[in-house]
């Protein structure tokens, strides 16, 4: 999903709401969480995932091309480990698309006739 399609998505599931101001809400809330990432703070939303920053040590690389070692600096990355919520939501869905597991719907194939 792209940027414009969840302001598209939550424009549509808030029809009260105009679509330039859903816009300037999620542009707000990505550019706090990049504020709070660059003074090197942690955003947790819960639920969701832990946002942070991780420092990688300089290191020594090769220049695919050529092959030659190339000094790369050290460097901030950003980093995103989700939470217990939506791990637990994803790997439910995906267990249920390879039919480990059954519906929420009551329809279990695997159940059979109780009559």
């Amino acid at each position: 999903m792209t940027k414009s399609e969840l302001i598209a998505r939550l424009a549509a599931r808030n029809p009260h709401l105009y679509q330039r101001d859903v816009e300037r809400i999620v542009a707000t809330v990505f550019d706090e969480i990049s504020k709070a990432l660059a003074a090197g703070h942690r955003v947790e939303l819960r639920g969701f995932g832990a946002f942070s920053v991780k420092k990688r040590d300089p290191r020594t690389g090769r220049n695919p091309r050529t092959g030659e070692q190339v000094a790369v600096a050290s460097k901030r990355v950003p980093y995103f480990k989700t939470g217990k919520d939506l791990r637990d939501r994803l790997n439910k869905e995906a267990a249920r698309a390879a039919g480990l597991m059954p519906s929420d719907n009551g329809d279990d194939p695997s159940e059979g006739d109780k009559s």
